[in-house]
């Protein structure tokens, strides 16, 4: 198991170079739209360029000789050198004080920079709030994600325990034609399949068609603790592995349900609470049997 585990897990991690590889699609026929004022700030700005640190490298510089100079001219025993040090000092006060005007301008110029950028970046996250509140709003998407949610704490365990169902059934291992975890995955692939393609038929209806699944799928689970013998368990794991093929057409109900402005978003959302029905339905199941000592 620790070696399967370690190469699924590499065979996963492949997702990280093919979402490397996206990128937003771009419309060939229409040119994009130019960037606002705000949108062109971080390119003029966000990178600090060499020229740009002048001014304080200058300001150092100048001070630096200021200095030297004055010792130097303190050494002197005779008393011209003051008026020469006058004559110095009053040129690079002037240049020292434009360059520190200048200096002090541009930072009060990223320090605009960086609170508009602020009120940006809160902005969209404020939109982004709004935009989820009002999806939660919507009665329809409420009702996809709590049977998303249900359906994957109730349909996921079994692709991993049908084996231990079929051995507290006292199924004997002689009668395994095949392992009934690879019935589900073969028939997963086939109802994915199956399913995507009546989706594109215009007669039926895809909502209507993912909402069949869910029935059936729970009808089948509610059969499994009559199903005692080899074939019956593996009946249901064809019907409960082709009715898991039902992931195809989610995205389509979820473009149906939301439009497709809001695709990415409520998808998001969505495969969340998938993601927490996969995570929390394998140990409520390990606890009802740690309770009753059936799978039933």
């Amino acid at each position: 198991l620790d070696g399967c585990l370690l190469i699924v897990g590499a065979l996963a991690l492949n997702i990280l170079a093919c979402g490397s590889l996206m990128r937003p699609l771009q419309s060939s026929d229409f040119p994009l739209p130019e960037k606002t004022a705000l949108e062109n700030v971080p390119d003029r700005y966000s990178i600090y360029k060499e020229k740009e640190k002048d001014p304080e490298e200058n300001i150092n510089m100048l001070e630096k000789s200021y200095i030297g100079e004055e010792t130097c001219k303190s050494t002197l025993a005779n008393g011209d050198w003051k008026s020469e040090s006058l004559l110095h000092k009053n040129p690079t006060t002037m240049s020292r004080t434009k360059e520190t005007e200048t200096y002090k301008k541009k930072v009060a110029e990223r320090t605009y920079f960086c609170k508009q950028l602020a009120k940006r970046k809160w902005q969209l996250y404020k939109n982004y709030c709004g935009e989820t509140v009002a999806l939660f709003k919507n009665k329809v998407f409420s009702a996809l994600f709590i049977a998303i949610f249900l359906f994957d704490i109730g349909g996921f365990p079994p692709s991993l325990l049908m084996e231990d169902v079929a051995r507290s059934s006292n199924v004997k291992e002689e009668e395994f034609i095949m392992p009934l975890i690879s019935i589900i995955g073969i028939m997963t692939a086939v109802g994915k399949l199956i399913l995507g393609i009546l989706a594109d038929f215009k007669w039926i209806n895809t909502l209507y068609l993912y909402v069949a699944t869910l029935i059936i799928m729970s009808l089948a689970l509610c059969a499994i603790p009559f199903a005692k013998s080899y074939v019956t368990l593996a009946l249901l794991s064809g019907i409960l592995g082709f009715l898991t093929g039902n992931w195809s057409i989610f995205p389509y109900v979820t473009t149906k349900t939301v439009g497709i402005e809001k695709l990415a978003h409520a998808y998001g959302i969505l495969m969340f609470f998938a993601g927490l029905g996969n995570s929390l339905g394998p140990p409520i199941v390990g606890w009802f049997y740690d309770w009753t000592q059936t799978y039933d």
